[in-house]
């Protein structure tokens, strides 16, 4: 069993050392979107509760995997996320403002951001690895030197598109890398009741790769490992299994209910965990961060969030006839009737 990466200490100290290739403006970028991805998550769980967003997968405790593995992605890279990867979305360059659109259903909320490789958010558990692996066998291909990177939770590993992603990935020596994030929880499902294996990471060496094992609350540590394997994988066409150990502090949607299936005495060990907690003391000791610069901090990133709201609930709401689009280069005649009775009913000019 492969040890845990590890950098960034409980206490915010840290070996200079390991870090020196972490330039300071993006240690602070990293502290910015961390804080302002958990502003976000806690926005949208509230406009969900009011009946304004619909079904939201939290990402409250997973903000480091998120941050980490979004900034250590060079821009012609690949990134194909799956439900709960918020922060590596923002962190790439996604309009929050889409991100809102998409859990409140409007479609419009997908499209990634203008130039970027980035898929859709992949709902279907699982799925998105086999995309991953054909992006990197079609890079190969080409002989463009980039790398792919997706991310799933640990429910994924169950699926049999993580065993045939992996497996066709070491065969044909791809270069792509896939995270999981082990946040301990599959809806209801603990984890060592999702496999045998006492870690995710071990199962690389079926088929035939590296398996990592990292602390998902260190943003330095996931930083410094995804972007290592991505190089790996861009220059050498070696794939690689990335574990990155977490925890999901809220339920799993907001359709959910933890309290059913776990206790506080779970939850605790976890709180002392806190990613944002962590990074800010090891800015207190190193960079003289205090609570004026947090508050003044706090309040700015709380002003963009509402702006990032307002911004939101103004945008023109979708015609009924836009479920037509999208579908078909050609539109087929059947549902170009469909779409002209649809726009009848409502009023508008068939397109």
């Amino acid at each position: 069993m492969s040890e845990m990466i590890s950098v960034l200490k409980l206490d915010g100290t840290v070996d200079e050392e390991k870090i020196k290739a972490i330039p300071e403006d993006l240690i602070h970028k990293m502290y910015r979107l961390m804080v302002f991805t958990r502003q976000w998550n806690a926005k949208a769980l509230s406009l969900q509760r009011q009946g304004r967003m619909g079904t939201l997968a939290s990402v409250r405790g997973q903000e480091a995997s998120n941050i980490g593995m979004g900034l250590a992605l060079e821009p012609t890279d690949w990134f194909c996320p799956s439900f709960r990867e918020t922060g590596a979305q923002i962190a790439r360059g996604t309009s929050p403002k889409d991100l809102y659109l998409y859990f409140a259903g409007d479609s419009r909320g997908l499209r990634p951001p203008e130039g970027s490789r980035d898929l859709p958010i992949c709902i279907t558990v699982g799925s998105h690895l086999a995309h991953a692996a054909g992006i990197a066998w079609g890079a190969k291909i080409r002989g463009e030197k980039i790398a792919v990177l997706s991310s799933s939770g640990d429910g994924s590993t169950s699926q049999g598109d993580f065993h045939e992603s992996l497996n066709f990935a070491g065969v044909f020596k791809l270069p792509v890398v896939f995270a999981i994030q082990n946040n301990h929880w599959a809806i209801s499902v603990p984890f060592e009741k999702q496999t045998a294996t006492k870690t995710i990471s071990e199962k690389a060496c079926a088929y035939g790769f590296d398996g990592v094992r990292v602390d998902g609350n260190d943003v330095f540590a996931v930083y410094l490992t995804i972007k290592d394997r991505l190089n790996i994988a861009r220059s050498e066409f070696k794939p690689a299994l990335v574990e990155l150990v977490t925890y999901r502090m809220d339920d799993h949607t907001t359709a959910d209910d933890a309290s059913r299936y776990r206790t506080e005495e779970m939850l605790a060990p976890w709180r002392e965990k806190d990613p944002i907690d962590r990074l800010r003391k090891y800015l207190t000791a190193k960079f003289g961060w205090d609570e004026k610069k947090e508050t003044a901090f706090l309040e700015e990133i709380s002003a963009e969030v509402e702006q990032t709201v307002r911004d939101f609930e103004a945008e023109p709401h979708p015609k009924p006839t836009d479920i037509f689009e999208h579908l078909y280069h050609d539109m087929p005649w059947h549902l170009k009737e469909q779409r002209e009775e649809v726009a009848r009913h409502q009023g508008e000019a068939a397109r």
